[in-house]
């Protein structure tokens, strides 16, 4: 059966494409394929570059934009190629190197030195800097500017909706109002405390061989500054140099990250269920889409799939990440595969924060407030003003306020006739009386609309 989107085994490649294709030439075996070709192209030309290997005559900018070439020109069907020599190599990373080689050779000056493909390196000084570099690409061109636009739907909404009162609900009970700008603010601040974490992670690389120590590159050349000239093309990567490890970067970084998009998803997450919930409540209702259904037997109902979708594929990207950050920090004395194999998962766990993302964005532009709604609760639950009345009585030395707001209200209804004929009762300033007597439960905000406004 041929592979299509239909075939795919994974909701991943297959149903939720469209949504996940921006991830295609980074995560993808191609993707892999095409980073690891670049690293070493790279290291070919960095040890051009490097006084004291001077078997590798300085190539002119000619011969380096030559090499660069098999890179810019390295298509899916170049890649089939690389394939094609891991049939037999049985190696993925060799296969990179001899094909390589294989491109090097049509070129006089260039065949004399294809020999200084991979030179001293072990499979793991090429992969940990190809996978750094794909998660580098995604972070800064994906992760950044999606959750950005997802910051920038949610601030829209905290301004839009700053001043538009909202019974607030603690334990699922009728609680103090707040705005449902105020509650979007939340969501924004927590979102953009974690993006900035993420910006900010190190993303660590090495080169130095088979246990890290440079045994390899000494034995060639026992005078060269091997951490340095290792420190320096990492650097010119876009990488931190790491000047411990085994034969493995210790994927420590990578855990980091898995961290950081944990947290970010489970905020997102967070916010899908209560938009589900205010949804539910009528406090939201969500712009219908012409052709779309809601039920198959029920059709009066847009359900609202968009953040049942965005929580279901961000609690599966987080069972991913929480694999993937537990296990990769962790390896077998000097090196063992496990997180070979683990590490090609990246594209699945983020490839569903990709799904999700994308429902969250769609679910949120669809929403409509709901502010008849929002005031009907408001109005319908008077005994929210207990709490500032019991506590304008504390000030002003009434005894036992507590418990006489607790005998009018706890468990019962209270309209605004029973809830200003106790006002007039208490024993306090007229001032203050009077203050308490312009209250509804829609105007005791505290400073729920300013917080909102001072994203």
């Amino acid at each position: 059966m041929q592979l299509s989107e239909l075939t795919a085994i994974t909701s991943v490649d297959g149903r939720y494409h469209s949504k996940t294709k921006q991830f295609g030439h980074i995560f993808s075996e191609y993707g892999l394929i095409k980073n690891r070709l670049l690293v070493e192209l790279k290291w070919l030309v960095h040890l051009s570059q490097t006084d004291g290997v001077d078997e590798v005559k300085e190539l002119s900018q000619k011969d380096i934009d030559w090499v660069m070439s098999i890179y810019d020109n390295f298509t899916p069907d170049e890649a089939q190629k690389v394939k094609d020599i891991e049939a037999t190599t049985n190696h993925d990373v060799k296969a990179v190197e001899y094909y390589i080689k294989d491109q090097l050779g049509a070129h006089e000056k260039l065949n004399e030195v294809k020999e200084f493909v991979h030179f001293a390196c072990t499979s793991e000084d090429i992969n940990n800097l190809s996978y750094a570099l794909m998660l580098k690409t995604a972070r800064d061109n994906v992760f950044i500017p999606t959750i950005q636009g997802i910051i920038n739907q949610l601030t829209e909404m905290a301004m839009n909706y700053a001043e538009v009162p909202m019974m607030a609900k603690t334990h699922g009970q009728p609680a103090s109002p707040t705005t449902m700008g105020k509650e979007m603010a939340n969501v924004v601040f927590r979102l953009k405390y974690q993006l900035k974490q993420l910006s900010e992670i190190t993303l660590f690389g090495k080169l130095n061989g088979a246990v890290g120590n440079f045994n390899a590159h000494y034995s060639a050349y026992p005078e060269l500054n091997w951490p340095k000239i290792s420190a320096s093309f990492i650097s010119e990567l876009g990488l931190t140099f790491h000047p411990f490890t085994t034969q493995i970067e210790p994927h420590d970084f990578v855990a980091e990250l898995c961290h950081n998009m944990i947290r970010l998803n489970t905020i997102q997450l967070d916010l899908a269920r209560d938009i589900w919930g205010y949804i539910a409540n009528g406090y939201f209702t969500q712009k219908t889409v012409a052709g779309e259904i809601g039920s198959s037997t029920m059709p009066h109902k847009v359900n609202p799939i968009d953040f049942e979708n965005a929580e279901g594929n961000l609690g599966l990207s987080n069972a991913t990440l929480n694999h993937l950050a537990e296990k990769l920090p962790v390896s077998r004395w000097q090196r063992d595969l496990t997180d070979s194999t683990v590490l090609r998962a990246l594209g699945s766990a983020f490839g569903h924060c990709a799904i999700a993302w994308a429902s969250l964005q769609k679910g949120l532009g669809k929403l409509a407030i709901n502010q008849d709604m929002l005031m009907h609760d408001l109005d319908n639950n008077w005994e929210l003003l207990a709490e500032p009345i019991q506590t304008v009585m504390r000030r002003y030395g009434v005894e036992n306020p507590y418990e006489k707001l607790k005998e009018l209200t706890r468990g019962q209804k209270v309209d605004q006739q029973q809830m200003q004929a106790f006002i007039q009762t208490l024993e306090i300033p007229e001032a203050a009386k009077e203050r308490l007597m312009q209250m509804t439960p829609a105007n005791y905000l505290g400073n729920a609309k300013e917080q909102a406004k001072r994203l």
